[in-house]
């Protein structure tokens, strides 16, 4: 008896679920539906009973049946009532289903445990005040200094993810004061290294068998130590000296945490902070999170290398060569160089200058001809080898530019060497995405004033000089792309490396120099001739018709035939969005009209009687008031669960 009792309310809930779908037009979840379903049957009942008392024992066998169809539509309404206003209060998707609702509960807890102790880190260093809305005191070196080193502890307490914060965030002098920038520095140095028994599972697990498959010797001890990865020296079984870098094990698992919280508290700087707004710390912060997710996949790393390996080609700085048989997601096998890393070996005199010179040079191609450059060549990534040469180290960050980026940069570089702040300006409209409103007279100004205080005769460039002209731009409403921001980073990175390797050394006459060469291989007239060529060819079929088509526009106005056809929505897009206009206009006015009628007949008390109690014009009233009813209710569905 239970069994069929059962069956017989999964049956009316799934003739409810398809006259619903029918009625309304659209899908609900299984939850509400059966929800619906079961207050429809809860209700059904009493309405029943009620209609069925309006009925003599005398009245015809058709009337009968007409109120238990009129009970039937009003429990149908009934269960449709508390659908449409569950659709207004909470959107279908809006809420989890069980089971990601216990994943979000249990990743929630993990979250809060994280994040209260990154706070305790914060509040420890006493930069609680600052997230709660205070601004910091920049005012004083000294209070810098003493921000900035509260900073650096914080992250470095904070552990792997906070730490490459740092180090990323000591590259952007266009954002921070030099205190903050040389504080954070000191992140760069090497961190603890993991033991070797939790190192080979990695190894083994990326390699798929034990090392002595791959590698005739593999030294146990790290060469060096670095938040995300260890690196070790080994020897393949063909013979090759190799480097392999090996990931921490379960990095993943916390980085991804930490972006999340970094994200989180990101945005609630920037919403409750005024310093939080000036520096954009959420557009910053999901920037540091897509290029932290590539650094951990070392496959990226390896595709990296060769990119900018063939961006170098025929240059003078060495990058490693991959081994991409061994390696994987995890690991990465490259050439062992012969060297000794920059930060620790400075050559200076004329060495230095030249390896400078050679190293801007370098870095100008890969931006300006190739579009493929390596986006963070500070002292760290850079060896210098016992040839003389200097080599790339560390490809989790390259920059990519196309064509037209390059084309605009080009033109922007050009006219910052001529001294043209017009040009300046036009260009740079031409790199970033052009807001509304923007003081185009105002920018020029500001540029020229760069101009002159940085880029005339005898002017030394400073490490300010691009945080300057990144401040320029964010002044005025501008949005820098991450593939130019990439670039700027990169040129005011590789002035500390170039101070490094020659004091002294000039940039701005360097790259005019640059420029001056790259000018005399590609000759203008031969471009202007190519470019010429390009577009005659793709405007060739144009101009063959041309004449043709003159012809028959001028027949046609002497002839008085000239007209113009203009297809209207021709777009289907826009005939699927004006149709679903006109189908909701249209269910509204039935909706509006059958209720109206409705209420007139329910109102009169002519025409034949039904039953003693109702008349067949207030019995058709009823049925009138559930048909507007529904469509409403439809009408009313729509628009929320667009609006949602």
């Amino acid at each position: 008896m239970a069994l069929a009792l059962a069956a017989g309310v999964l049956l009316t809930v799934a003739a409810f679920t398809v006259a619903t779908r029918r009625l309304l037009g659209l899908r609900f979840g299984n939850v509400r539906m059966l929800l619906a379903g079961t207050f429809m049957l809860v209700i059904a009942e009493p309405l029943m009973r009620a209609f069925a008392r309006t009925v003599d024992p005398g009245d015809p066998g058709i009337t009968p049946i007409w109120f238990f169809i009129l009970a039937v539509v009003c429990a149908l309404l009934a269960g449709l009532i508390p659908l449409v206003i569950a659709e207004i209060l909470i959107p279908s998707g809006s809420l989890p289903g069980p089971l990601e609702l216990a994943g979000r509960l249990r990743r929630h807890l993990t979250r809060s445990r994280r994040y209260l102790r990154i706070t305790r880190i914060l509040m420890r260093h006493g930069l609680g005040p600052y997230l709660r809305g205070r601004d910091p005191d920049l005012g004083a070196p000294s209070s810098r200094a003493r921000l900035a080193r509260s900073l650096r502890e914080a992250l470095d307490d904070g552990g792997v993810t906070f730490v490459k914060l740092g180090q990323i965030m000591s590259t952007r002098a266009d954002l921070l004061p030099v205190e903050f920038v040389e504080e954070l520095r000191l992140l760069q140095d090497g961190a603890a290294s993991a033991p070797w028994a939790e190192i080979e599972p990695v190894l083994t697990a990326e390699l798929g068998g034990p090392l002595e498959e791959t590698f005739a010797h593999f030294d146990r001890e790290p060469l060096a130590a670095a938040s995300i990865a260890q690196v070790y020296r080994a020897r393949l079984r063909t013979g090759e000296e190799v480097v392999v870098k090996v990931q921490r094990p379960g990095i993943t698992t916390v980085v991804e945490q930490d972006l999340d919280i970094i994200d989180r508290l990101a945005h609630s700087l920037e919403r409750r902070t005024r310093w939080g707004r000036a520096f954009g710390v959420a557009d910053l912060s999901r920037g540091f999170a897509d290029a932290l997710r590539e650094e951990l996949d070392f496959r990226i790393e390896a595709g990296n290398m060769a990119a900018v390996a063939a961006a170098s080609e025929g240059e003078p700085v060495h990058v490693p060569v991959p081994y991409p048989r061994v390696s994987g997601r995890r690991v990465l096998v490259m050439e062992w160089l012969d060297g000794t890393p920059l930060g620790s070996a400075v050559p200076g005199g004329q060495a230095g200058q030249d390896l400078a010179r050679t190293l801007l040079d370098t870095l100008l191609r890969q931006i300006m001809l190739h579009g493929v450059f390596h986006a963070d060549p500070h002292p760290g990534n850079l060896m210098l080898l016992a040839d003389g040469r200097l080599a790339l180290l560390d490809f989790g960050s390259v920059g990519r530019l196309d064509g037209s980026l390059r084309d605009s940069l080009q033109r922007l570089l050009g006219a910052m060497d001529r001294g043209d702040p017009l040009g300046v300006s036009d260009a740079l409209l031409e790199v970033v995405p052009r807001p509304d409103e923007i003081d185009e007279r105002e920018l020029e100004r500001e540029l020229g004033r760069f101009m002159a205080r940085h880029l005339v005769a005898g002017a030394s460039p400073d490490a300010q000089m691009f945080g300057r002209l990144f401040r320029i731009v964010s002044s005025h409403g501008l949005s820098l792309p991450p593939e130019v921001a990439a670039v700027f980073r990169a040129l005011a990175t590789i002035e500390g490396t170039l101070a490094r390797l020659a004091p002294g050394f000039d940039i701005v006459t360097e790259a005019r120099a640059f420029s001056v060469r790259h000018l005399t291989e590609v000759p203008d007239a031969r471009r202007v001739r190519d470019a010429v060529m390009q577009e005659a060819l793709g405007l060739l079929p144009m101009v063959r018709r041309l004449p043709r088509r003159i012809e028959r526009i001028a027949d046609a106005a002497e002839h008085g035939r000239f007209g113009v056809n203009v297809r209207l929505f021709a777009d289907e897009r826009d005939r699927r969005h004006v149709t679903g206009m006109l189908h909701q206009v249209l269910l509204t006015v039935m909706a509006a009209t059958t209720g109206l009628m409705a209420v007139l007949l329910l109102g009169s008390d002519t025409g034949p009687r039904v039953t003693t109690q109702v008349g067949l014009h207030q019995l058709i009233g009823y049925n009138l008031l559930l048909v507007s009813t529904i469509l409403a209710l439809r009408v009313l569905v729509i628009i929320f669960r667009r609006s949602g």
